[in-house]
């Protein structure tokens, strides 16, 4: 059978590696470009088309993707000044790889399924790395029969494909995910503060950790890169999207009515770091946040 056509917006970070092994895999690709050309330079170049605006991306693909920063993104591309949602047709399907709200992914799928779209919410897990080698984990929320249909199309950019359970259960385990990431990251950079204020070899600290339970891959990206080369942008992922996910995290807690305690206070941590003018710096960055908040240098090597 031919590969359906795709459509993509949100040429990224993440996007661009997406974008790059759907082609190579044979996929006829479509895109939506904005002011910065450059990113999408070499897919044009390697056979992509571009569209008009998101209205002429939609009348000329099979399937939409969305790789875009979060739920006010998404209902634009949905919802705005010729936006999908306008040239919408029976069998078009719209997959969403954002790290959107889980109320924002219920109502595009109600609203697209009266015009006969499937809304699928498909958020990725890993880094741009992964991204560009195909690499990447992703999150399906759908009906069995839409996964099974979509799963040779992951396979084009993903390594691991996990079957969350139906339509919307794919943005919550990415909510989740990103909790108990970002609990790891904060808690992290709080106990190198700790060390540093209290005169505790930081090396010592990773020592310790290297060889326990409580290593992570996570733990090595901040302070085993930041001990070896004094880099801080070990995890690429800004301190503004770490906030926006664990903004969405605890509105999903608020509206289960459930306790969390911990999410509200990783929150909180994200959006100090924010505040302290962070935003913009990969979470690793942190660490540059308790220093300010503790008064202490915490040594980079």
């Amino acid at each position: 059978m031919s590969k359906p056509r795709i459509g993509f917006i949100g040429i990224g970070l993440m996007g661009h590696g997406i974008a790059k092994n759907l082609l190579s895999k044979g996929y006829p690709l479509t895109l939506r470009v904005h002011r910065n050309r450059k990113p999408a330079e070499d897919l044009l170049a390697a056979g992509a088309k571009e569209a008009a605006d998101y209205a002429a991306l939609a009348r000329d693909s099979d399937v939409v993707m969305l790789c875009v920063t979060g739920a006010p993104q998404v209902e634009e591309v949905v919802l705005g000044a010729d936006g999908i949602a306008g040239a919408a047709r029976q069998g078009l399907i719209v997959i969403d790889t954002s790290t959107s709200e889980p109320a924002t992914t219920a109502h595009m799928r109600e609203l697209l399924a009266d015009q006969g779209v499937r809304f699928v919410d498909a958020p990725l897990a890993r880094t741009p790395v992964e991204a560009e080698q195909g690499r990447l984990n992703i999150m399906v929320g759908a009906d069995d029969a839409t996964f099974e249909e979509l799963k040779p199309l992951f396979g084009a950019f993903c390594e691991n494909i996990i079957h969350a359970g139906p339509p919307g259960h794919g943005i919550v385990l990415k909510l989740i995910n990103n909790f108990l990431a970002q609990a790891i990251c904060t808690a992290t950079a709080e106990a190198c503060a700790t060390a540093a204020k209290s005169g505790l070899s930081l090396n010592k600290l990773h020592q310790v950790i290297s060889a326990g339970a409580v290593n992570s891959g996570l733990f090595q990206m901040l302070v085993g890169r930041m001990l070896e080369s004094g880099d801080l942008s070990g995890l690429k992922f800004t301190l503004v999207n770490a906030a926006k996910d664990l903004r969405y995290y605890t509105h999903l807690t608020e509206s289960l009515m459930i306790p969390s305690l911990i999410g509200e206070a990783v929150h909180q941590s994200l959006v100090t770091a924010n505040a302290l003018g962070f935003g913009d710096r990969y979470v690793a960055s942190l660490i540059e946040a308790q220093e300010k908040m503790a008064g202490v240098s915490i040594v980079r090597r």
